[in-house]
């Protein structure tokens, strides 16, 4: 149907109708908002307190990397209701967010003009340590850092002793994570060089078992030879495919080396050689003499001894996964290399291959990734065929509600057109009416009049206008006008 046409039906319907027709639209509208705004999932705050801002800047990083849908606010992130609990446990697991490190700039801003001088320096040596805290974090393998600044101590009078500034580091590694003595040696070079006057000797390094870091050098060197080995190994024939394990074994006999030297007693050489030439002309006689010289000496002799740290021995185990289907000699002959096995020193390499252990995988097939489709559109969905059914049953019941009033509509119209006409005129207005109007346009008329048109109609069509003429109303909604204007 024409907009124009349906326009004009819309000006034809009473007031009432309209009223009716624009307030069951304005419910339709509001029922469809609601539902939406219930359908769509519930979004709270992460967490109950505020974050600070590196804190905030973990979160949106780590929420980003695993897709979760979140959206930031000043000191905050809002997520669903629903997946709140899960992801607090993720986080938590993961160790973010770190606890909050006030820097140089949140404790100098602190400061005041009456503080005092003592209060001021311990608040710049805390700001410079959380300095170098935050540094520590952002390096491959270290979770947190915690530093601890002991200041020189000048000996001002004569009874008292001297000390040179130092500096505790105690580092949480990430699970699986080492630190190789170059990146602990690192690490202690740029605390000395953050703090002025601390010598990088002066650093002490821990982890959270309390175990020095770069202080041994027999750990370092079996860690170091089996990173090597492993990252190797990783990259030959993939990642997972390989386990190393790397056991140094040290001579720890020290080593004691004594020289015996000659040192001359005066500037000069402990020992030289005189030689005297002499030639007679006349009697053709030469002479050549050579006297050895000794100056004197005095021998001094010289030791050292050295502690043990030498390599004795190496046993390494490389274990390769048998599906991988990987050549046992090449594998043999990279780890040999790599960690410099001598045979002549005792070392032994042993290369094998076991089953390693593999975890299923569950199997998504066609319905699984139906299922992951339709569950977030489910609530839609659902509100739609809601809707969809109530309109359903209330298109019928508004229809019939608004059919009397279009035909009385039609009749009034069709009354006042053929009021005062002649019979036959009445009857060629009537021509294309169906029974049920012309029935009521006909008994509007005066009974004489109506007689008339009733009787230039054939029998059929006589009948059912005159059965229309007859129907009793309804005992419930007699007048559908009056019900609509009084509601």
């Amino acid at each position: 149907m024409h907009p124009a046409a349906l326009f004009e039906l819309w000006n034809r319907l009473p007031k009432s109708a309209r009223l009716a027709s624009l307030a069951a639209l304005t419910i339709v509208v509001i029922v469809s908002i609601v539902a939406a705004v219930m359908a769509h999932p519930q979004r709270v705050l992460l967490f109950s307190s505020a974050l600070h801002t590196e804190q905030l800047s973990e979160i949106e990083e780590r929420l980003a990397g695993w897709n979760v849908p979140f959206t930031p606010v000043s000191d905050n992130v809002l997520v669903q209701a629903n997946r709140r609990g899960d992801l607090l446990l993720r986080l938590s697991l993961a160790g973010v967010p770190h606890a909050h490190v006030e820097s140089s700039g949140d404790l100098f801003g602190k400061v005041g003009a009456l503080t005092p001088q003592e209060v001021i320096d311990a608040q710049a040596r805390d700001g410079l340590a959380g300095d170098i805290e935050l540094a520590l974090r952002g390096i491959d393998g270290i979770a947190d850092a915690k530093i601890i600044i002991a200041p020189a101590k000048p000996a001002y009078f004569a009874d008292e002793t001297a000390r040179d500034a130092s500096a505790s580091v105690r580092l949480r590694l990430q699970p699986g994570a080492h630190l190789s003595s170059n990146a602990v040696d690192g690490i202690r070079s740029f605390v000395a060089a953050s703090v002025a006057g601390l010598d990088s000797r002066r650093v002490t390094i821990v982890d959270d078992r309390g175990v020095a870091l770069g202080n041994s050098v027999e750990s370092g060197d079996a860690n170091d030879l089996q990173a090597s080995l492993q990252s190797a190994l990783d990259a030959a024939i993939g990642a997972g495919a390989a386990i190393v394990r790397v056991q140094v074994d040290y001579d720890r006999r020290a080593l004691q080396s004594s020289v015996e030297r000659r040192l001359p007693s005066g500037s000069g050489a402990i020992d030289g050689t005189l030689q005297r030439e002499r030639y007679d002309a006349g009697g053709k006689h030469y002479e050549r003499s050579e006297q050895q010289l000794d100056r004197g000496s005095e021998t001094r002799q010289f030791s050292a001894t050295s502690a043990g740290a030498r390599i004795a021995r190496i046993t390494a185990a490389v274990f390769v996964d048998a599906a991988r289907g990987v050549d046992l000699y090449q594998v043999r002959a990279l780890a040999a290399a790599a960690l410099g096995i001598d045979p002549r020193r005792g070392d032994s390499l042993q290369v094998g291959t076991i089953a390693f252990a593999h975890a299923s995988a569950p199997r998504k097939d066609g319905w699984w990734l139906a299922y992951g489709a339709i569950v977030p559109l489910l609530p839609t969905l659902v509100t739609a065929f809601a809707m969809l059914i109530a309109l359903r049953w209330c298109i019928p019941a508004f229809a019939a509600l608004l059919r009397p009033l279009i035909e009385r509509s039609r009749i009034a119209r069709g009354t006042a057109a053929v009021s005062g006409i002649p019979p036959a005129k009445v009857r060629g207005a009537l021509k294309n009416e169906p029974p049920h109007a012309a029935a009521a346009i006909i008994s509007a008329l005066p009974a004489s009049t109506a007689a008339a048109v009733l009787d230039m109609y054939p029998p059929e069509e006589r009948s059912a206008i005159v059965r229309r003429m007859q129907r009793p109303l309804s005992p419930l909604l007699t007048d559908p006008e009056s019900f609509i204007a009084n509601a």
